[in-house]
This record gives C-alpha cells, sequence and structure tokens, in this order.
C-alpha cells in the first residue's frame, strides 16, 4: 500500500475531475425539469466547470509550482469537495452554475499537479506503471460518465452525482496527507494575472455571447456586446503574453507550424466529438421516453467502447508511423461518424446513433492516443510543459464553446422543424428537456400529432447539430493532414540541440587510446541519459522501458506532457 498511496491518491483525484466532464450529460434533463432551468442555464452546467478549468489549468500549474504541488492539489480536492456537495444541495440554477465554475477551480489544481506529483513519487519501471495506470483511470472516467450518470440519476437521483464525490475526495485527502511527496520549482516566474484574467475574460465573453445569441438574436445589443467584450479581451491577452517574461501561455509555441494545427485540432476534436452529446441524450430521455441509463448506454456506450478497443490496437500496430496520419486520418473518421449519426428521423429509434457512435469511436481510439504525443514531439523536451498544459486548455475550452456552438445549431434545427403554428417558446421548452410537460397540456385528440410534430423538430435540430459536428473535425484532420511535420522534419524541429550533443569520437577508440575510449564511454552515457530522459517524461499511460519505442496517451487521457506542471517548463525539486 505504501508503494502505491500515492498513485492511488492522485487517481481518487484524476477520477473524479474528469467524469464530472461528463456525468452530468444524462442528468440535464431531470436537472431542467426539478430546477426549472432554462435551456441557456442548462449549457451553463457544462460549461461553467469546462471553462474555469480551461482558464485556470496554466496559472494553476504556476501557482503549484512556486507554492508546493501537493499543497496545492489538497487544496484542490477540499473546494471540489464543499463545491460538490453545494451542487448537490443547489436550490436553483443560478446557484448551481456558481458551484460548478467553483468545482472547476479544484479540478484545475488537481489537474495541473497529477503529472508532477507521480513524477516526484517514482522512478524507472514504475514511474511507467503509474503513468499507465493514471492515464488509464482518465480515460475509464471520461467514458464511464453518462453511464455513472444514468445509474445515479435514475436509482437515487441527480444530486447523487455530487454528493458522491464528497467521500472520495475525503479518502483522496487522507491518502494524499500521508502518501504524496511535496514537490515545487525554485526558480518559477511571476504570476501572470493579466494573462489569466484576459483569457479568462475572453473565454467566458465568448461563450456568453453563445448562448445569448442562440436564445435573444445575434444582432441583439445583449449578444453583440458579449463578443465585442472578447475580442477586445483577446486581444489584450495577445498582446500582454507577448511582452511577459514569463507568460501563461508562450505565443512564440505557435510559430510552429505543427503545434498549431494540433493545438486548433485539439479543440475542434472536443467540440466535434462531445460537444452534441448533451442534445442527443434531450433527445432520448425527452423525445423517446429512455430513462437515464438506457439513455447513457445507447447515446454513449458505443462511444467509448470503440474508442478503447481501438486505442489499445493503435498502441500496439501504428509504431514507426508519423502520428500525423493517425492524428488526422482518425478526425476524418470521426467526421465520417458524426455525419453517419445525421439521419434522425421522426419515427427514428435510439438505436440509429449506435453505428455512427462506433465510427466516430474508431476515429476517437485513433487520434486522441497520438495526439499528446505529436504535440510533445513537437516541440524542444524543454518546453513540454507548457506545451502540454497548452494542449489540455485548449481541449476544454473545445468542449466548452463546442457545446455552446453547437447547442445555437440545435436551438435553430428545432426552432426551424416545427410547424409554423406552434405557439411562441415552444421551441424553448422542448430545448430545455419539458417536452413531456408541454404534450400533457396538448388536448388528447391531437397529442399523438403534436408529439409526432415535435420528434421531427428534435431530428431537425440533432441532425444539423451532427452535420456541424462532422464538419468541425473534418477540418481538423484537413488541418493536422496539412500542417503537421512528419516525423523526421518534426524530430528536426523539436529538438535542435541533439546537433550540438557532444558527438563520439570519430573512427573506433583502441585499447592504446584511453583518452578516446574515455570521450566514447562519456558520449555514450550522456546518449543513454536523453533517451531515459525522454522515456521518463513520455506520455501518461505506458508502462514501458527506454527503448520501447514511439509514445501513445491512452484513450482519454488528458495529455502527454512532461512530467512538469501543465504551463511550465521547470524541472522538479523535491522537499
Amino acid at each position: 500500500m505504501r508503494k502505491w498511496g500515492p498513485l492511488l491518491a492522485v487517481c481518487l483525484g484524476n477520477l473524479m475531475l474528469m467524469i464530472d466532464v461528463t456525468i452530468v450529460v444524462v442528468a440535464l434533463p431531470t436537472m431542467g425539469e426539478h430546477l426549472d432551468a432554462s435551456f441557456g442555464e442548462l449549457q451553463w452546467v457544462i460549461d461553467g466547470y469546462a471553462l474555469v478549468l480551461a482558464a485556470l489549468l496554466l496559472t494553476v500549474g504556476s501557482l503549484a509550482d512556486r507554492y508546493g504541488r501537493r499543497r496545492s492539489y489538497l487544496a484542490g480536492l477540499v473546494v471540489f469537495a464543499a463545491a460538490s456537495l453545494a451542487s448537490a444541495l443547489a436550490p436553483n440554477a443560478p446557484v448551481l452554475i456558481a458551484a460548478r465554475a467553483v468545482q472547476g477551480v479544484g479540478g484545475a489544481a488537481m489537474l495541473a499537479t497529477s503529472m508532477a506529483l507521480l513524477t516526484a513519487s517514482y522512478t524507472g519501471k514504475d514511474r511507467g506503471i503509474a503513468f499507465g495506470v493514471w492515464g488509464a483511470v482518465s480515460g475509464a472516467s471520461a467514458a464511464a460518465g453518462p453511464i455513472a450518470g444514468g445509474l445515479l440519476t435514475e436509482y437515487l437521483n441527480w444530486q447523487s452525482i455530487f454528493l458522491v464525490n464528497v467521500p472520495v475526495c475525503v479518502v483522496a485527502v487522507a491518502l494524499s496527507a500521508r502518501m504524496l511527496t511535496e514537490s515545487r520549482n525554485p526558480h518559477a516566474g511571476r504570476l501572470d494575472v493579466p494573462g489569466m484574467i484576459g483569457f479568462s475574460v475572453a473565454a467566458g465573453a465568448a461563450t456568453f455571447a453563445l448562448i445569448r445569441g442562440a436564445a435573444n438574436g445575434w444582432t441583439s445589443a445583449g449578444t453583440l456586446g458579449p463578443f465585442a467584450l472578447a475580442a477586445v479581451s483577446l486581444a489584450v491577452f495577445l498582446v500582454v503574453e507577448s511582452r511577459r517574461r514569463h507568460p501563461m501561455l508562450d505565443l512564440s509555441l505557435f510559430r510552429n507550424r505543427s503545434v498549431t494545427a494540433l493545438l486548433a485540432a485539439a479543440l475542434l476534436l472536443q467540440a466535434g466529438a462531445f460537444g452534441y452529446l448533451p442534445y442527443t441524450s434531450l433527445w432520448l430521455q425527452t423525445m423517446l421516453g429512455d430513462g437515464p441509463v438506457r439513455a447513457g448506454l445507447v447515446g454513449g456506450l458505443a462511444l467509448s467502447a470503440a474508442g478503447f478497443v481501438v486505442s489499445a490496437l493503435a498502441g500496439r500496430l501504428l509504431h514507426g508511423i508519423s502520428p500525423k496520419l493517425p492524428v488526422g486520418l482518425g478526425l476524418l473518421v470521426l467526421a465520417a461518424g458524426d455525419l453517419l449519426e445525421a439521419r434522425l428521423t421522426a419515427g427514428a429509434a435510439g438505436t440509429r446513433l449506435i453505428p455512427g457512435l462506433l465510427v466516430a469511436g474508431v476515429g476517437m481510439g485513433l487520434a486522441l492516443p497520438t495526439l499528446s504525443g505529436a504535440v510533445m514531439a513537437a516541440v524542444p523536451r524543454h518546453r513540454a510543459g507548457m506545451a502540454g498544459g497548452a494542449l489540455n486548455t485548449f481541449r476544454q475550452l473545445g468542449q466548452a464553446l463546442g457545446i455552446a456552438v453547437l447547442g445555437a445549431v440545435f436551438s435553430g434545427g428545432l426552432s426551424a422543424g416545427l410547424p409554423a403554428e406552434a405557439p411562441a417558446g415552444t421551441a424553448a421548452a422542448l430545448a430545455a428537456g419539458q417536452g413531456q410537460a408541454v404534450l400533457a397540456h396538448v388536448p388528447a385528440a391531437t397529442r399523438d400529432t403534436v408529439a409526432h410534430a415535435f420528434r421531427a423538430a428534435f431530428a431537425v435540430g440533432i441532425n444539423r447539430t451532427l452535420v456541424v459536428s462532422g464538419l468541425l473535425a473534418a477540418i481538423a484532420g484537413v488541418l493536422v493532414l496539412a500542417l503537421v511535420a512528419g516525423r523526421g522534419a518534426a524530430a528536426a524541429t523539436a529538438d535542435p540541440a541533439r546537433s550540438t550533443d557532444p558527438a563520439p569520437p570519430r573512427g573506433p577508440a583502441t585499447p592504446g587510446d584511453p583518452a578516446r575510449t574515455a570521450e566514447a564511454a562519456r558520449a555514450a552515457e550522456a546518449a543513454r541519459t536523453a533517451d531515459a530522459a525522454r522515456a521518463g517524461a513520455a506520455a501518461p499511460g505506458e508502462a514501458r522501458d527506454a527503448a520501447a519505442g514511439p509514445q501513445r496517451v491512452p484513450f482519454g487521457s488528458p495529455s502527454g506532457a512532461e512530467n512538469r506542471s501543465p504551463g511550465t517548463d521547470s524541472d522538479v525539486m523535491l522537499d
């Protein structure tokens, strides 16, 4: 227990923060009914968490470097537990949204420190095993979220999806206090508060505008104002980051076209793969009458299962292949799966989604495990911490913006699909999960006809959402295939220091030339040390030795960052 206690402590935190990204999806209709929440409020229940997680991840990594990773992780657990309890006790939607945002603060502290804590606790083969288990837990958590949420919501209540976090946090805090080793960076730079504020305001205002525009119109002052604020805040953020000595996000990363394409792909992948799931869950539960458990199984199991299987096979079969191919082609396969799902009609059963979900899962299984490794391969070793933090940030930002963008598409399609004589506010009520309540007020003689019209309108909205999701994934795939360098070019670009490493002496060493023999030995030792460092800093999820070859991250794991806090390029110092 002593040996693997640190791993258990970190995995418990990771389990909660990853599962809470997806666990609320199948509970949304029940939440909407009990809290009388609007469609926009339901979107914020998910986006409030994802946005704060994205906005604070890089900043919290810097704070952890300065004040201690173990201390930051413990603080994150406590905050996460308190926010989970507040979410369960929320009397209305605004309070729930605020509590979810605080959950994101705790989640950011846990995610930003997990890899560095494992690095401080394990070495050699044990480190590879620890990263493997940690990555597997990440993937399983994200995949199990809809199913776990369905079970808890159907057999207990929606509050239980948050209450379950509290005892897990208590155990994690006790283990962390006893088992984890403190580490920090003695050379940590100054906290980038202006950058954090600029990024947070830009992301939040853009998401607010997208959600508000779908409800109030795209030319209203309430929509254009937040869009303008987002643009100004983004400009301020870019100016601030370009001038700071220790920026939250080093903009020089984007001079590398491979990194730029891969980060854009990470954002678009999250939107294209997961952004539509809340809306298919609404359709399954409010229009087809599925319970939360069946909605979780039908609407998510095929996607997750295919992703896991393909991810495991890809890790074994695709060694030696340039990462741009599995990432780019995987994204195109994901796009094909989204488009295959977009065949719903008024009489369609939920199982019509399954073939497309399977294809989309194959695409994710190809793209996700390789994406993190591709980013790491495209940057020098000393920039891996910053690149890994940027990747995590872009993925969470893609989740938040994807839900907002696709929510606008879904809402517009739903309105367009309703008959012209439908009363005002019908589309908003259906989008908020109140379809059965609306039908209850329809005369019995026409109820079947109205229900058919509602299902037809939902089919239009879902189909449009899936088409846009497919287009986003296809754009990401094209970007990767067109802009990401091949393996050899990426290696040369990412690690220019290789050309300056001491080369072995020319000609064979002889017993009569001790100087040359010693020089050769030193060069060989330097090469072995460099290889070991690369292996130890590789993406989580692969128990391997230093000669294991190309590295891939398990399906669903958050990043392949080096063993440093995301957002930093610093070394670890143990107390």
